[in-house]
């Protein structure tokens, strides 16, 4: 007579939250921290070598730290053949023009800060985001940073408390005072293209608030953006959002503009939140080739400069941290001996023009075309990786499309301000993070890439 035995208990499964819940999410903190950290204001110090150790780099180097760690004690994954290539190729460039320099010291500051955000934090990011949820922990950190600066800016706009800007402390600048003029524009930006994103394509299983919530917060944000009063910004902003509303598709994008356009009436025109400054500033921009103001005046002559140093060496630059020091043998006469800025706090300081404020133009002048080459082949493999990938994810209908929205915005965003600007002061390593959220929906392998 056969016994019967009692069936075993099935197996416990693991509860979905539990698998991405905090043991698997702790990792992440360093880059909240170094995204959060970027709000701490810092004093600046006058001209050295060496750039200033804020506290978001101290975090952002606990990040790669973290990294090196998992990677060589708990054999975790490295980074995939097509990220490793498409991120270390800049690397080379770097290198290339650090060595060539005519002072090879000199330039090593310059070699650790772009090796720091051009390959170090982005390989960071892409190594600690292990899924969607994890890339949207780090954007929600971007859009908290922007709500605390927005809400600062505004303040200083209506308490008189900004930055000068025509002889009045209006202009909205956060925390990042006015020696950064751009820093609460730009990380205001990036909040209002991840808002914008989860407006769009709210994620699958999300409350049914996300949605509503963050469509008032990308519009709320626009507010403070246009206190900036920065061109570079605005037009950066307008072509990234109409690029991720035409991957949205056309009737989507048609109601989204509506929307905006209206959001914009109401709140410039019906309530005249800064109309009539921010109307004068939309009209310097189709001035700037027929009658350029002071500051365009003087970007134009950067330019300049930064050409005439690429002919001297067009193949390897002369060399990073090289553009201050040759900037007076190829300066015109007309260049300003710098830009005037005062208040939100500080006083009157002529801070000196020491870059052309257009990153392909530092790039070509310091690097040559080594370097541009590099670095440009780089960032074009991960828009164009992350624009097809994002076209994948709709057609399949992926979870996860709302992030492949923000990259996009985000890597757009990036790639179009750095036709007016380049890399300095305390949102630096911000682009580094953006890099790698881009790099991630990019590079990253599908199954991660297309997971809720």
């Amino acid at each position: 007579m056969a016994v019967a035995y009692p069936a075993a208990p099935p197996a416990r499964a693991v509860p979905r939250a539990a698998a991405g819940g905090w043991r698997s999410r702790w990792p992440l903190l360093p880059l909240v921290a170094t995204v959060l950290l970027t709000a701490v204001p810092v004093p600046a110090r006058g001209p050295a070598a060496w750039p200033d150790i804020r506290p978001a780099d101290i975090a952002s180097g606990i990040a790669v730290l973290l990294c090196v760690g998992r990677l060589l004690y708990l054999g975790r994954r490295p980074l995939t053949a097509a990220a490793a290539l498409v991120l270390g190729i800049p690397a080379l460039g770097f290198a290339v023009a650090t060595v060539t320099a005519a002072d090879p010291s000199a330039a090593l500051p310059g070699f650790v800060r772009y090796l720091q955000v051009f390959v170090l934090v982005p390989a960071a990011v892409f190594l600690l985001i292990r899924d969607a949820r994890g890339f949207r922990v780090l954007t929600g950190a971007l859009v908290l940073l922007a709500l605390v600066q927005g809400v600062t800016g505004v303040h200083q706009y209506v308490t008189g408390t900004g930055a000068s800007y025509r002889g009045e402390e209006i202009r909205a600048v956060g925390t990042f005072g006015p020696g950064d003029i751009m820093g609460m524009a730009t990380v205001v930006a990036y909040g209002l293209l991840v808002a914008a994103a989860h407006a769009l394509r709210t994620p699958g299983g999300a409350p049914s608030w996300l949605r509503p919530c963050a469509g008032v917060i990308a519009v709320a944000l626009t507010v403070p953006l246009a206190l900036s009063f920065s061109r570079g910004v605005w037009i950066a902003t307008a072509a990234a959002v109409l690029a991720v509303l035409v991957l949205t598709g056309r009737r989507q994008a048609t109601r989204s503009l509506a929307v905006l356009c209206a959001a914009g009436v109401v709140l410039v025109g019906g309530f005249g939140i800064g109309s009539g400054m921010i109307s004068q500033r939309l009209d310097s921009v189709t001035e700037v080739a027929s009658n350029p103001d002071r500051s365009v005046s003087d970007r134009y002559a950067l330019w300049g400069a930064a050409v005439g140093m690429w002919n001297e060496r067009p193949a390897t630059g002369v060399g990073l941290k090289g553009f201050p020091v040759h900037l007076d043998g190829h300066a015109p006469i007309g260049l300003s001996a710098g830009s005037d800025t005062e208040g939100a706090g500080q006083a009157y300081r002529k801070q000196a023009l020491l870059s052309p404020h257009n990153m392909y133009l530092l790039v070509l002048a310091e690097q040559g075309l080594i370097g541009l080459t590099a670095v440009l082949g780089g960032w074009a493999a991960i828009l164009v990786g992350a624009v097809r990938r994002l076209s994948l994810a709709r057609s399949r209908g992926h979870a996860a499309v709302d992030c492949g929205l923000a990259a996009v915005g985000l890597m757009i965003w990036q790639s179009v301000n750095f036709l007016y600007a380049d890399i300095g002061g305390p949102t630096t390593v911000l682009g580094g993070v953006v890099l790698g959220l881009a790099a991630w929906w990019a590079l990253a392998e599908p199954e991660q890439a297309g997971a809720a």
